[in-house]
This record gives C-alpha cells, structure tokens and sequence, in this order.
C-alpha cells in the first residue's frame, strides 16, 4: 500500500487515556510518551486522539471544533483538535458531554462503579475515531495507520475492518488483557456495528459482544508491553480466556517493552524531589529519604530500610499478599513501609490500620499523586512490585531509573527488565532487583529477605543501584520497533 503523498506516513494514534490530560495508570504515560517519540524524526506526521473529559478542557488551551457528528451512539458530539501540553503533536478530542463530562474517574462512578453506559460511551469514541481515519473530518487527511490501545479502542480495527475501498492499516497493543469490555448482546443494536461484525469471526465472545476480541481477531498487526507478556497471554494461565484467539495470531503478535519518559522520570531534573540526584552522585538520595520520613510521619532515619508501595490496592498487584505478611515484614529490624495507592475497597482498609499499629514504621496513602510517587521512588530503598501478572510494569522501571531497587515477581515484562541478584549477575554486575516466583507471602518474604541482606553491604547494594540507574529504558529502541511494524504494513523497505 503506497503511503500519503506527502511521504510522511500518517497515523492516528487512539487511547482513552494520555498524560498529562487523564491518566489511570501505565497506559496514560504509554500514549503520551510513544507517539512523541515515533513522530521525533518528522516523518510521521501523527495525531493523537481521546474523549473528552472534564481535564481535557482544563489542560488543552488551543480547542477548536473540526466538525459535528451525528448518529454516535449516545447521540450527536463533536471532535475538537488542539495542542499536547509541551508538544507540537495534535490531538484531537471527541466532545460528547452527556458521555464523558461528568463527576468520578474515566471509568467508574465516584462509588468506583463501572459507568453503566461505558459499551456506548466507547462505542461512540470508536466510531469517531473510525470517521477521523477515514479521511471524513480533516479536508487532506486520511491515517494510513491508526494505533488502537486497549478495549475502549477495540471497535475500530473491526470499524476499518467493514469499511469499502481502502482502509489504513491497523494494529492493537494490549496494555492489560484483564479488560476486555465484554457486553451483552442485547447491547448490539446500540453499538451500530457492521453487519457481519457480530461473529465468532469479529467481536463475538462466547454469545456477547467483546470490544477486545474484536480488535485481536481483525486488526493486521497485535503488540502488547513485553516478549514475555506476548508469550504469555497464549496460554491458559495468562491469556484470560482468549489465549486461543491469540495463538491464531501468533505470527501477528510482537512483544515490545515499554519504555520510559527521560524528561519527566528523572532524578537529575526532577522538580518534584528534595535533592536531585545521579548514578554518580548517590549521596543526594539521603536527603529525599529524610524527607520521605518525615513527610509520611516516619521516624528520620537514614539507615532504616525503607520499601515503598506504589501501585493499584488490588489482588492482581498482590497487594492482600502484602497485606498478610505486614506482621512478618514488622518482625524485621527498623524496617519501614510506605504505601501509596488505592484500589478495592477492603485491602485499602486493612493497609489503613497499620500506621495505628506500627507508627513511625508504616505510612499509608489512600490515592494516587503523581508528586508523591516520584517522591517515594527518590527515597525509597526498595520497591515492591509484586504481581500475579504484569503486562510490563512501568513502576520497576521508574524505581531502578532512581535507584530504588525493585522486588518483582518473575512475570511478563517483570521478568524482561529486572536482573535478579543471584550469584552471577552479582558477580558481572549485571544485577538491578530481586525476583521470585511463587505468588505468595514465602516467595515475597524470602526476595525480602535477599534484598535485606544485600542492603547491610553497601558496597554491593550501591552497585545495584548503579546499575539499575544506568541501563537504557528509553523509548527509542522500543518507538524503533513499532516503526518497523508501521512500515511492514505499509510496505515500506525495511
């Protein structure tokens, strides 16, 4: 397929979430990181696109309206282009407010209920973004590839799938398989799919509709996050019910590990921390542990090994693991735990109490702030990042970019960027973290324990810091890498 004639390869780049204007989690720093990195060489001209939140009027000072849409479901909206915050990229936003402005998170209600109409609402985001593709709102511009993130985009490859004459090309990255956005049929009418669609073909799933399978059965090309994540999620234990979709596009699936935003996550720049800080300047950590301490009301105290919590309170981060073996990790000598996160309800309330149990030892933060995270990275001496699966796990890698040495279970992209500290990686200097590989309170307490005896040489911990600090997580070879898959779908030389 010949690319547009201004030989800049156009792509539509869809997520429901990018930062700084929404963000959940991993996907939001994902979408704003990438797409900045494959257009750095100007060859790709690309627009990113998202609903309409509240924050998308707050943050994006240049909105102006491209054109109205009607027949969405959900009823009429327009799409609105304006400028990323400290970008030239465009992006565009659909503006259907009776969908997207209102009170609570992207997803859920402020009760952390899933919004009820949420098949619409994304429904409605699909097919807008189908039209933009198309060449149907923008006079000159028509995408030769659109990057669809995840199941609130899964209805456009299978849109673009339907559409007659020429189409761009597609290609799904699954950040997490866990969400999938499956509906009932019933639902089908509302969603204004193609005829055909609703097949075991298309986004048919076991007698509903699934946004997901839909993308993975009919975009041209599938990533996800990691090679190990990619393996992965073709079996039964990881492939959350459509690992044998997935095996049938095998050949189309590539695993590419995400990188990370050098100009947002770093300790020699960043605005956010007590006392910036290098692999060659170590020293500066202490003074971003002491304030750590006394910010979280811990007892000051350099020596103290501080382990640090920041991600979702849920069971697929391991977190009611974590919950059980407090006791455990309180026995150990002036250890000190800071946690920050929120998620189910109950694991939030069992982490709650701990502070009243061990004071001046556990700190707890119900939420999530993006300072306070880059604040417990700069002084904590351990992360823990348990996980029963990890698509990627962007939080090891910001810790080890700021010498926060991650334990990780050995999963997904877990496995794929953390050297564990056994003997020979000890040895050449190769190790970064600790993993282990049972999910449960043995194997955690145990890479504890590792890491514990490590942290009482600090010649040897220094060394993993270092390392951990020095190795390249930069978007550049993974942007690389999707580029290529651009060009093999377009048929560009490689």
């Amino acid at each position: 397929m010949p690319i547009s004639l201004s030989n800049r390869i156009r792509a539509l780049f869809v997520s429901s979430e990018i930062y700084p204007i929404a963000k959940t989690g991993g996907l939001a720093d994902v979408s704003a990181a990438l797409p900045r990195e494959l257009s750095r060489d100007g060859d790709i001209d690309l627009i990113l696109m998202m609903p309409g939140y509240d924050s998308a009027f707050e943050v994006i000072s240049d909105l102006r309206e491209l054109c109205q849409l009607e027949g969405l479901p959900g009823g009429s909206a327009r799409l609105l282009i304006g400028t990323m915050p400290e970008t030239d990229l465009r992006v565009v936003i659909l503006d259907q407010p009776q969908s997207f402005r209102r009170a609570g998170g992207l997803y859920v209600d402020q009760n952390g209920i899933e919004w009820p109409d949420n098949a619409i609402r994304f429904a409605a985001f699909c097919h807008a973004a189908a039209e933009l593709a198309m060449g149907r709102v923008m006079p000159g511009w028509r995408a030769d590839i659109v990057h669809c993130n995840d199941w609130h985009t899964g209805l456009v490859p299978v849109l673009l799938h339907f559409q007659q004459g020429r189409r761009p090309r597609t290609i799904m990255t699954l950040h997490n398989l866990a969400f999938q956005g499956n509906y009932p049929a019933d639902l089908l009418p509302a969603l204004n799919l193609p005829v055909g669609a609703f097949s075991i073909e298309g986004c048919e799933y076991f007698g509903q509709i699934s946004f997901l399978k839909g993308a993975i059965a009919l975009a041209d090309k599938l990533t996800t996050v990691s090679p190990s994540y990619a393996e992965e999620i073709t079996t039964p234990e990881f492939g959350m019910g459509m690992e044998g979709v997935l095996a049938h596009r095998r050949a189309d699936l590539h695993g590419i590990l995400n990188g990370i935003d050098g100009t947002i996550w770093n300790p020699e720049t960043d605005p956010d921390i007590a006392q910036r800080y290098s692999a060659d300047t170590l020293a500066g950590r202490a003074a971003c542990k002491l304030a750590v301490q006394r910010e979280w009301g811990l007892v000051p105290d350099v020596q103290a090994p501080l382990f640090v919590y920041a991600a979702r309170i849920e069971t697929q981060k391991m977190a009611d693991v974590l919950l059980d073996v407090m006791h455990d990790l309180m026995e150990r000598e002036r250890l000190q735990v800071a946690i920050l996160g929120k998620g189910a309800r109950s694991l939030e309330l069992g982490f709650a109490g701990w502070p009243g149990r061990a004071p001046g030892r556990v700190a707890v933060r119900i939420g999530y702030n993006e300072v306070w995270a880059h604040q417990l990275l700069a002084g904590g001496d351990i992360l823990l990042h348990g996980a029963r699966f990890e698509p990627c796990g962007l939080t090891p890698l910001y810790a080890m970019h700021y010498g926060a040495v991650p334990i990780v279970r050995a999963v997904g992209g877990l496995r794929d960027s953390v050297t564990d500290a056994d003997e020979t990686a000890l040895a050449d200097g190769s190790a970064t973290g600790f993993q282990f590989a049972a999910a449960n309170a043995v194997g955690l307490l145990d890479a504890v324990d590792r890491a514990l005896k490590l942290y009482a040489r600090p010649d040897l911990w220094h060394r993993l810091q270092r390392a951990g600090m020095c190795r390249d997580f930069s978007w550049r070879g993974s942007a690389a890498r999707y580029r290529r898959i651009y060009d093999e779908l377009l048929g560009l030389p490689a």
